[in-house]
């Protein structure tokens, strides 16, 4: 389905146990070859694919922005040169996936470390980031001398699809396989599959307990990269116009409509300057400017799916039970837009931002996955830290202050695997990105691609 306009435009293979097990098959033949490159072969065939998506990178975005409303000016400005780029260091890591250690243990003895390839990795993608998320587990796992299997999300396949089709005369046969369909009938056979190394799963929490649960009878190494409600903490010394704006469009009331698992959806405000950081929110999200993802006019899209889209919307309709309070949005589909719009009938929710009295509430509690954020006052530094870790969660943080000791003091102190200070959603610089508690664990890397094998060679003669 096209969510800006809720009308079909394409359709995509419902594969099943049938075509995971050709996948791997495929990925398992392949494996011994791939593995055995030198490295300046493997990152030749990046470099390679590389080319192939800054080729084609106008395509793809267009598919990108089709098929799961992320809107074309993120998509083409900065998804697509990103994958480009990250196929193209990814080649140039192939040396590091090779480089292990030695040591001098005794006179004649020497230990030394091999890093090796796992086999076949499972690679599942969420319908957020389609491309970018391929590209970092592809990428790595090819680099690091492995095989992929990659398991698209069935609400946004077709640019992974595409992709494959692009790069098939690229890679040699088997090494990168795409199967797309239902979780049920073709990604739980390839989790399950004695033939699979390694998993890499961006996703839900709750996809994530399915396939831990799911991978136990053959013990894979996995890396859960799952949910999150992020806090996003605003001191009253901060920059607070900067602020306002890394909190909502920054953050939360994004191109993608939210849509992402590090989205800071928990605002918490100093009580000092409460009440005026609130209305420079307002004055911040003023500007957004929903409407079809493909138009390059557009700032925020729609949600990806009708059952996403309900989601949302079941929240939005139980918020003021709970007891909190619509500072601004709320609003949905054909009251956005003027009679006879072709989008009336897309998923739009508009940027809705909700006061609520404490952390207890539904919508503080569970992500929502929109663009929804909620706003709660605190009194110091002890008490933000408090709000801020009360949750199961623990992917990202943001941190808004001009005190350098309290920056340092916020990043240790926050339960998250990523806190960003005076900014929000940036990633990159060779950091790894990994949640903890329900967010997951493990990360996407060349490097952890690979499994260390220790020698100790004893020297005779």
């Amino acid at each position: 389905m096209n969510p800006s306009t809720g009308e079909v435009w394409a359709r995509v293979p419902r594969s099943g146990a049938v075509d995971a097990e050709a996948a791997v098959e495929a990925a398992r033949s392949a494996f011994p070859g791939w593995a055995a490159l030198p490295p300046a072969r493997r990152a030749m065939y990046l470099k390679a694919v590389a080319r192939v998506v800054a080729e084609h990178a106008a395509e793809l975005a267009e598919i990108e922005a089709r098929d799961n409303g992320r809107i074309i000016r993120d998509v083409a400005g900065g998804d697509l040169p990103g994958v480009a780029y990250m196929w193209d260091a990814f080649a140039g890591e192939c040396d590091a996936a090779v480089r292990g250690m030695s040591t001098q243990v005794g006179p004649t003895t020497v230990g030394l470390t091999r890093r090796e390839p796992y086999g076949v990795v499972l690679g599942i993608i969420p319908w957020n980031a389609p491309l970018p998320t391929l590209t970092a587990k592809a990428g790595a796992a090819l680099a690091a001398g492995n095989t992929a299997v990659i398991k698209p999300a069935e609400q946004a396949s077709a640019s992974s699809l595409r992709f494959a089709e692009l790069v098939a005369d690229v890679l040699p046969p088997g090494v990168l396989n795409i199967v797309a369909g239902l979780g049920e009938e073709v990604g739980d056979p390839l989790v399950r599959h004695a033939g699979i190394d390694r998993i890499s799963l961006t996703g839900s929490t709750a996809t994530g307990q399915v396939v831990t649960r799911a991978s136990a009878d053959h013990l894979k190494p996995l890396a859960l990269e799952l949910g999150g409600k992020s806090p996003n903490i605003v001191f009253a010394d901060a920059d607070l116009d900067a602020a306002a704006v890394g909190a909502t469009t920054t953050a939360v009331f994004t191109g993608n409509a939210g849509q992402v698992c590090y989205a800071g959806t928990r605002i918490l405000v100093e009580r000092s300057v409460f009440d005026d950081f609130v209305e420079r929110m307002r004055a911040a999200v003023a500007g957004v400017v929903l409407g079809d993802a493909l138009d390059p006019a557009t700032t925020m899209g729609p949600i990806v799916s009708a059952e996403q889209f309900a989601r949302v919307a079941g929240f939005l309709d139980g918020a003021a039970g709970e007891g909190a309070e619509t500072v601004f949005g709320g609003r949905r589909q054909a009251a956005l837009f003027p009679d006879g719009s072709p989008y009336a009938e897309g998923y739009f929710v508009e940027p809705t931002l909700l006061r609520v009295p404490d952390n207890t509430l539904r919508v503080c509690r569970e992500e929502i996955f929109g663009p929804v954020a909620v706003v709660m006052p605190f009194a110091d530094e002890d008490d933000a830290v408090r709000i801020a870790n009360d949750t199961g969660y623990g992917l990202a943080a943001g941190v808004w202050t001009q005190s350098l000791a309290r920056a340092h003091r916020m990043s240790a102190a926050l339960h998250a695997g990523f806190v960003w200070v005076n900014t929000y959603r940036r990633l990159g610089g060779g950091l790894p990105f990994a949640g903890i508690g329900d967010s997951g664990y493990g990360h996407d890397s060349v490097l952890e691609n690979t499994r260390e094998k220790s020698v100790m060679i004893e020297l005779l003669g």
